[in-house]
């Protein structure tokens, strides 16, 4: 009925003639080790010894922030996590072609990227206490602008034209429109300028002969700028 223990959170049970118990409170991973009872018999004591393995769950201590690159850089990712018995870490990458894990260590190593590996990166950490921990960090990649669509149009005197340049750029591309070596104004007769993240529409409301000819879309960003030609024809 000795308890060799002054920490309040150890409890001796209420004990019987074949089973003797303590209960710890609280348990934090400094009570993990050897634990002996004594028994004393007319002969002499009798020992057994008892160890206890402490669990915790797994959690994430430490992870890289999000981050902006330009195509072609290098990205260094790290996430650090604890646990009893140390978890496992992988990375992922969240992405509509994502397909199984691209590390299974704290650190991802990226040469080199590529528009395509840009998104987000999910580190989980698991062991076999408590469900897996997950965090994300976000990856933006930069890269100039790529004209994807520019097509000459054919639209009758008097009728509704439009010309439409779409580009995907990060950041989002500013477009300018110049026919011939003239540039075109926001706001000028007849015509209406319509930028958006993806793309720039030139309408015409009421087409003339003077609007037909060739047209320049101009589309870029701080890392560069690219141009395509249309024609709008009669």
């Amino acid at each position: 009925n000795d308890k060799w223990c002054l920490d309040p959170r150890v409890v001796l049970l209420a004990n019987t003639k074949t089973q003797y118990s303590i209960q710890i409170q609280d348990v934090d991973v400094y009570d993990e080790g050897p634990y002996t009872c004594s028994v004393q018999t007319d002969n002499h004591p009798k020992t057994s010894r008892v160890h206890l393995i402490v669990q915790v769950s797994p959690k994430i201590t430490e992870i890289s922030s999000d981050i902006s690159i330009n195509e072609g850089g290098n990205v260094s990712l790290t996430c650090i996590a604890t646990g009893r018995p140390d978890p496992t870490i992988t990375w992922r990458h969240i992405s509509p072609k994502a397909v199984g894990f691209i590390s299974e260590d704290e650190y991802l190593e990226i040469t080199g990227i590529t528009r395509e590996q840009s998104g987000e990166y999910e580190c989980s950490a698991s062991n076999d206490v408590a469900a897996p921990v997950v965090q994300r960090v976000k990856v933006t990649v930069n890269y100039p602008p790529y004209i994807s669509d520019a097509k000459s149009t054919g639209v009758p005197v008097g009728q509704k034209g439009i010309l439409l340049c779409e580009a995907s750029a990060v950041p989002s591309a500013d477009f300018q429109w110049y026919k011939d070596d003239k540039r075109l104004a926001e706001g000028q007769k007849g015509l209406k300028v319509e930028n958006k993240a993806f793309f720039s529409r030139l309408t015409f409301f009421n087409v003339s002969e003077q609007d037909y000819g060739n047209y320049t879309c101009v589309a870029s960003n701080q890392l560069g700028n690219t141009n395509a030609s249309m024609i709008l024809y009669g």
